[in-house]
């Protein structure tokens, strides 16, 4: 049975934006990669949100420095796989998605590192009905989106690659640099078409994670995506996919105020950094990485809150039990952590004392 683009809960960037990206294709009068769907610089602009010469508007899918989408767009434009790397919530696998659906037209050629993945999830692996009926032939080989990806001159896209295990991470060594994946039991190979390149995406916050070798970090370029470096930046960001999530998803409640969104980051912010906004009070951090990407979470469940069970106004009771549970993670040290945070900053700003009695009420 077929799914109507409306029933389905989150399209792939390149169903979502089709407008867009036909728009950009139509004005990009620039040089294009081959295969490459659009120029370096339309991709740049689809990123990062333009107004073309028609007056149409592309909007802004990472808000952030233009540069480093640059130095990933270029990146990509050589003979080089392109590393994410930063912090849980960085939007890492977003910019991944965006950069495949603007260059491949395609972003869901997608390998989820974890620490079961295996060589064959990566390479390729077999049907063994045909396997064993007819022994190994092109018709019982499964391809691997990373196989796909080489053959149609696509960009594969690798989540959590350092969640992989090592000696699994090393069999993209021999794609990356030679560009052709052997296949031992047909004496054949497959040799990447041009337009093929690599997104692979690492947390640095992953306890247990699996070093990248040296060999492997030498076939990426490393872009480290930070976290929003002011608050109206992160503001902006939680705004912006708030109202899409809200949208997507058919919460029947008000998107929030301003000043709402707004007394989440800093809350986020402060506990993040470990002291105010001002730099006036030392605080401690929890153990919860407090992502942008959380913030977003706990407006989307406030809103689902009142929008299901109030008046579809988002208060601050609906956001205070989702705030809580982003922060205490740890049910001690994370709950002394928040108490004091509530007592010592919450409790001494005049204009947050709704906000401080929402959080008593539910403690």
């Amino acid at each position: 049975m077929s799914q109507s683009a409306t029933s389905v809960m989150r399209q792939h960037a390149e169903q979502q934006f089709a407008e867009e990206l036909a728009e950009l294709k139509k004005a990009d009068q620039r040089q294009r990669p081959e295969n490459w769907a659009l120029s370096p610089w339309a991709v740049v602009q689809y990123l990062m949100g333009a107004t073309l010469d028609n007056g149409f508007q592309v909007s802004a899918k990472y808000i952030g420095s233009p540069r480093l989408m640059e130095i990933a767009v270029a990146t990509l434009a050589t003979d080089r796989g392109l590393l994410l790397y930063g912090v849980p919530g960085t939007a890492k696998s977003w910019v991944s998605e965006h950069l495949s659906a603007a260059i491949s037209g395609d972003s869901t050629l997608v390998i989820q590192g974890t620490a079961g993945t295996s060589e064959e999830q990566l390479r390729y692996g077999w049907n063994y009905a045909q396997l064993l009926a007819n022994g190994p032939s092109e018709q019982a080989l499964v391809p691997s989106p990373l196989m796909q990806a080489m053959r149609a001159g696509k960009i594969a896209r690798v989540e959590e690659l350092t969640r992989i295990p090592a000696d699994v991470q090393d069999s993209l060594i021999t794609v990356l640099s030679e560009k052709t994946l052997p296949i031992p039991e047909l004496g054949s190979e497959v040799q990447a078409v041009r337009g093929f390149s690599v997104i692979a995406t690492a947390n640095n916050r992953d306890k247990g994670v699996n070093e990248l070798s040296a060999a492997l970090k030498r076939r990426f370029n490393t872009v480290v995506l930070p976290v929003p470096g002011n608050e109206d930046d992160e503001v902006a960001i939680v705004v912006k996919r708030v109202s899409e999530m809200g949208r997507a998803l058919q919460l029947p409640a008000e998107p929030p105020a301003l000043k709402e969104v707004r007394r989440i980051v800093q809350i986020f912010r402060e506990l993040r950094s470990g002291k105010t906004e001002d730099g006036k009070t030392q605080i401690k951090s929890p153990t919860a990485t407090l992502s942008t990407a959380e913030a977003i979470s706990v407006i989307n469940n406030g809103m689902a809150l009142a929008g299901h069970f109030g008046d579809g106004v988002l208060r601050p009771l609906d956001m205070a039990s989702g705030l809580i549970g982003a922060v205490v993670k740890d049910p001690v040290q994370d709950q002394v952590v928040w108490n004091e945070y509530l007592e010592t900053v919450v409790k001494e700003r005049a204009e947050w004392k709704d906000l401080y009695r929402a959080f008593r009420e539910l403690a």
